[in-house]
Parts: C-alpha cells; sequence; structure tokens
C-alpha cells in the first residue's frame, strides 16, 4: 500500500485542532475549528475522491480518538466517508491505549516505524493518516511518507501544533497538483524528491 498523509494547515503552517473548539485545546489553543468555515462543496468533493482510494488508515492516539467519537455515530450507509471510516482497517499508533474498540481498530506498539513499513508491505491501494501530527512526524523522519496531501486555509493563527516543526527532517518535495476551492483552500500534493538542494544567488568575486 502507499502511505498518503492528509493535512488541513492554515497559512502559518499550524494543524491543531482544525475541526472544533474541544478537539486539542493543549497548550491554552484558543482557535479550535479553524477550518470549518471554509467546507465548501469543492472541499468535500476533494475529501471524497482521496477516501475511495483508502484500503486502511493508521492514525495517532488523539486523531484516533477523536474519530472514533464522531464517525461510528454517522449510520447513514450512503456516506462515502462514513462508510469507509467505519468498515476498513485502522491501525491506532499508540503506547497508552489498552485497546480499541472501534470496528476494525487494533493497536501498533513497540516499534512503529517498522511496524508501518510491514503495513506498507500488504496489497491494497492507499493506507491514509489523516491528521495525527506527532506520528506524522515520525514517519517523516523515517522516510515512509509515499504522498502529502496538505490543505491550505485562508487563515493565520500565530500560535499551535506545526506539522513541520523545529527539527523535523529536511527534505524536498516535488509538486503533482494544485487546486482551489471556492472557499479560497489550496489543496496541493506532493512526493518526496530527495534532500534538501541548496545553492546561492550571491555574484561572482570580481
Amino acid at each position: 500500500m502507499q502511505l498518503t498523509l492528509h493535512t488541513f494547515l492554515t497559512l502559518d503552517g499550524v494543524m491543531q485542532a482544525p475541526g472544533g473548539p474541544e478537539e486539542d485545546p493543549e497548550g491554552g489553543f484558543g482557535y479550535g475549528g479553524w477550518s470549518f468555515p471554509y467546507g465548501d462543496e469543492d472541499f468535500g468533493a476533494a475529501m471524497t475522491g482521496w477516501f475511495e482510494h483508502a484500503s486502511a488508515f493508521l492514525l495517532g492516539r488523539k486523531t484516533y480518538q477523536i474519530f472514533s467519537g464522531h464517525w461510528p455515530r454517522v449510520t447513514d450507509p450512503g456516506d462515502p466517508i462514513a462508510a469507509k471510516l467505519n468498515t476498513l482497517p485502522k491501525y491506532v499508533a499508540s503506547t497508552t491505549l489498552a485497546s480499541a474498540d472501534w470496528q476494525n481498530s487494533s493497536i501498533l506498539s513497540g516499534d512503529v516505524a517498522a511496524e508501518v513499513a510491514k503495513l506498507k508491505e500488504q496489497p491494497g491501494d492507499e493506507l491514509q493518516i489523516h491528521g495525527s501530527g506527532e506520528l506524522a512526524q515520525a514517519l517523516i523522519d523515517h522516510d515512509l511518507i509515499d504522498e502529502y496531501r496538505l490543505l491550505v486555509f485562508p487563515v493565520h493563527l500565530g500560535s499551535g501544533k506545526k506539522l513541520f516543526r523545529d527539527g523535523v527532517k529536511g527534505a524536498a518535495l516535488r509538486l503533482v497538483s494544485a487546486t482551489t476551492t471556492g472557499a479560497g483552500v489550496v489543496i496541493m500534493t506532493y512526493k518526496p524528491d530527495g534532500p534538501v538542494r541548496l545553492g546561492s544567488y550571491a555574484l561572482d568575486a570580481a
């Protein structure tokens, strides 16, 4: 399976609590729910299109707990996102959860990078990560992400957790596609493109 990362970001790179005020108030974060005003038809179509390719999901503990508290309550079999999340395998990276009771959920413990590498060897289309910032950073550091799907919203917050935080391994990315929704969300798809390449605009010495 291909490992794909899906993340909502503000213009200043914040990914914390896009879906609601109670989602992740850690650190006194006061902007929970910042993505909601931009959820138009174009946004929904992009998300639905990605979920069509999901064969399994990989989630961090916090994202798993948020999702498991919401999506099992969406019982419409015609909902393309709920149908996938409620039925497909879900792997939760956690050292603290004792159990994962949401249908078809299992806990990954021990060396998460090694476990994820094994999952990628299984047959299927996409192993999808949604949110799960700390897990995503660990997998970025181990060069396990095959495709980045970044949704950048037209808002900046000045505080909050970021996907590419200080200390994350540097790397180059290659833009595969970019579209903009009617509400101004820029949806970009990138693939890894090797190490960071450096240069200089300085003029040659006379």
